[in-house]
């Protein structure tokens, strides 16, 4: 069905609206609303370093070998809520929707924080995957209730913001594990969230904004169930047995909802994922460029700290036994080097330099970076060597996403096409890092030590490896991109139109 903008009682629909004086200067509210906004955008960024920093302690902790489920729950969590909470939003309000996802993201906080399982663990991490639609709520809130003059301002700051976390995040996550313990950090989380929400709550205002429009919960549940039918079945097959019935079970019933799902969305009205818009090409291609691009990111980010962190005397050829204070200091190089690759396509964009080319070369660094680690990682200096060519690309790939959306699309297409290219963000790190740990698991466990699984440096090869030839194919999908996307788009919404 159409969709169409309706303002709420006595609202108007002009972005910005919530102010009647569009000249209006910025009130200490309004400041105090920007900064809480980014703020939560800076937890949403925080999170993942400080998580995969804390895994070698948690996977010894609960004594299991499925570490990547940490990373994958909350983000198939994101992956499949994303484009509902954007149509929810547009529906019933976006400060009313973030507070939300806020209070869902705070709960699983605090659920992680006691877990006494890893299974409870795993629940609180999917539930504080709801900060995943946060990132686009929050900006969507900024352009919608802030006066028109400040909405470019405020969107920058916010940008900027999210990179100011990016050097001391490493330092405050190793002295919360050090001195307190992995569970400190989700107690750090849940009482920084619920600070944030109550700030939200007091200093923003609701967008008076409204669209009519359907939910597509139908294929939510089946994308969602889907792909963690086959990603269960892929991570416990080595321990089950790849033909034992409860693999077989959820690889195929995975694989069925995945069918359905696909089906679902030729017929639904508003479908969580538009097929039409995706299958253009520079759309499929941008959203398969950009999930490599996270997929590699968030598989360097697992692999790192269990390497590193090993203590050197089990003699599996890599591994110092850093602390996770020690880590933050190993880790800082590359951190720099995605802050510098982010501000270096900046740069060039605003020059005339196509993203294609800069995702291109992104994507080729990353490759660079996974095969220096992959072949030499019993020297410190090489894997930082490895860990800067990567965060170097990371930074450049991260930054010429949008752009790539920007190019790719019209903008009236510009939301549904950013909302497919999340879905794939969270999807492909989800499950390259189960595939992964499921070689690992499969055939390179070097020793079981007081419930801690060690593997040995071939796996970690392999691992890496894998990484690389991902990033690979990843750099091939950016080259394979037109030249002129916008020549491209208008062909290809011809032909959908005369079909």
């Amino acid at each position: 069905m159409p969709v169409q903008p309706t303002p709420s009682e006595g609202s108007s629909v002009t972005p910005g609206a919530a102010t009647s004086d569009d000249q209006r200067v910025w009130t200490p509210r309004l400041v105090l609303g920007l900064v809480s906004i980014v703020l939560l955008l800076e937890v949403l960024a925080i999170s993942y370093l400080m998580i995969s920093t804390a895994l070698p302690f948690i996977v010894t902790h609960y004594q299991t070998t499925q570490g990547a489920w940490l990373l994958t729950a909350f983000l198939l969590t994101g992956a499949v809520t994303a484009p509902v909470i954007g149509r929810l939003s547009d529906m019933f309000g976006k400060r009313r929707l973030l507070l939300v996802c806020v209070a869902l993201a705070a709960a699983g906080c605090l659920l992680s924080a006691i877990a006494p399982s890893y299974g409870v663990m795993i629940a609180g991490r999917a539930l504080a995957g709801f900060l995943v639609p946060c990132l686009f709520l929050g900006y969507s809130l900024i352009r919608d209730v802030f006066p028109p003059k400040a909405v470019a301002l405020a969107v920058s700051i916010a940008t900027t913001g999210m990179g100011l976390v990016a050097v001391p995040a490493p330092f405050l996550t190793g002295w919360l594990i050090d001195d307190f313990g992995f569970r400190s950090i989700f107690w750090f989380l849940f009482a920084v969230v619920v600070a944030i929400g109550f700030a939200i709550l007091v200093t923003v205002d609701e967008s008076p904004l409204r669209v009519r429009t359907t939910v597509d919960l139908v294929g939510a549940v089946l994308l969602g169930a889907g792909l963690a039918g086959v990603l269960i079945g892929v991570s416990f097959g080595p321990s089950w047995g790849w033909t034992a019935a409860s693999t077989l079970t959820y690889l195929l019933g995975g694989a069925a909802l995945l069918v359905a799902w696909l089906v679902s969305a030729r017929t639904v009205a508003a479908p969580l994922v538009d097929l039409d818009v995706l299958r253009r090409r520079p759309v499929y291609l941008t959203t398969i460029s950009a999930g490599v691009a996270y997929g590699i990111s968030g598989l360097f980010a697992v692999l790192l700290p269990m390497m590193v962190m090993v203590p050197g005397m089990l003699g599996l050829g890599y591994g110092w036994g850093l602390s996770a204070e020690d880590f933050a200091l190993f880790q800082l190089p590359m951190v720099i080097a995605i802050v510098t690759g982010g501000l270096f396509v900046g740069v060039l964009v605003s020059r005339g330099i196509a993203p294609r080319l800069l995702m291109l070369a992104g994507l080729s660094l990353m490759a660079l970076g996974m095969l220096v680690v992959a072949f030499n990682h019993s020297e410190k200096s090489t894997i930082i060597l490895g860990a800067v060519i990567l965060g170097l690309g990371q930074g450049m790939s991260y930054a010429a996403v949008p752009n790539l959306v920007i190019e790719a699309v019209s903008p009236t297409l510009q939301a549904s096409t950013a909302s497919i290219v999340a879905v794939s963000q969270s999807i492909f790190p989800a499950v390259l890092s189960v595939v992964a740990f499921t070689v690992l698991n499969n055939s390179h466990v070097a020793m079981v030590a007081e419930g801690a699984t060690f593997y040995d440096s071939d796996g970690f090869k392999v691992a890496f490896v894998i990484g690389a030839i991902v990033s690979v194919v990843g750099a091939l999908t950016a080259l394979a991109m037109p030249r002129r996307a916008s020549d491209e788009i208008i062909e290809t919404t011809g032909v959908l139109g005369a079909a």
